[in-house]
């Protein structure tokens, strides 16, 4: 499939529990046991689609692609997982809440959910149809790694992610920062 960072292989992914469709944009080849540079990227319909100025997802996963497009191998793994896991449209009434002055963490509190409802295990599934069990891994949330190294995958490296803030996310980043433990640096 040809994209803006390059060329990448689109594979589709059926959970078998929920019938959710995943998918991988899997770049080159590797054999098992190769350190292979990853991406785990939860959908981001705002962010990623219509490139909202609200958060910094649709900057990730295209910084994620450039990034394995220029090493020449790896995978993003895009998860349907809106939102942390709480779905779109409990994201957009988190949306309207934050409107109201709660972040993005005392929204999704407010609507009933954990701070972050999202499983690595299927992720970590996929990961394994890849042949994927050494990560380099492409995120800020060190929940993320510790989500995939619970299911046997070994992570030998993680790779940050700096997006500059804009006025529409400093908070959002700064609760990312502060409340959910990603490594972002204070601008």
């Amino acid at each position: 499939m040809p994209t803006r960072a390059g060329e990448f292989d689109l594979i589709t992914f059926r959970d078998t529990k929920t019938d959710e469709l995943h998918h991988a944009l899997k770049k080159g080849d590797w054999k098992k046991g190769d350190e292979v540079l990853v991406r785990v990227h939860s959908s981001c319909f705002t962010g990623d689609i219509l490139h909202s100025m609200r958060c910094d997802c649709g900057e990730q996963l295209h910084f994620a692609m450039d990034l394995i497009e220029k090493e020449g191998k790896g995978a993003v793994l895009y998860m349907n997982q809106e939102g942390r896991g709480i779905g779109l449209l409990n994201k957009l009434r988190a949306y309207k809440l934050q409107e109201e002055g709660l972040d993005t963490v005392e929204a999704n509190i407010k609507l009933g959910f954990e701070m972050d409802e999202r499983d690595y295990g299927v992720g970590a599934q996929i990961l394994r149809k890849l042949d994927i069990s050494k990560i380099r891994l492409i995120s800020n949330n060190p929940k993320k790694r510790a989500g995939l190294l619970g299911y046997g995958l070994e992570i030998v490296d993680t790779v940050p992610i700096e997006i500059a803030p804009n006025l529409h996310n400093e908070r959002y980043l700064s609760t990312k920062r502060d409340k959910l433990g990603h490594n972002i640096l204070k601008h």
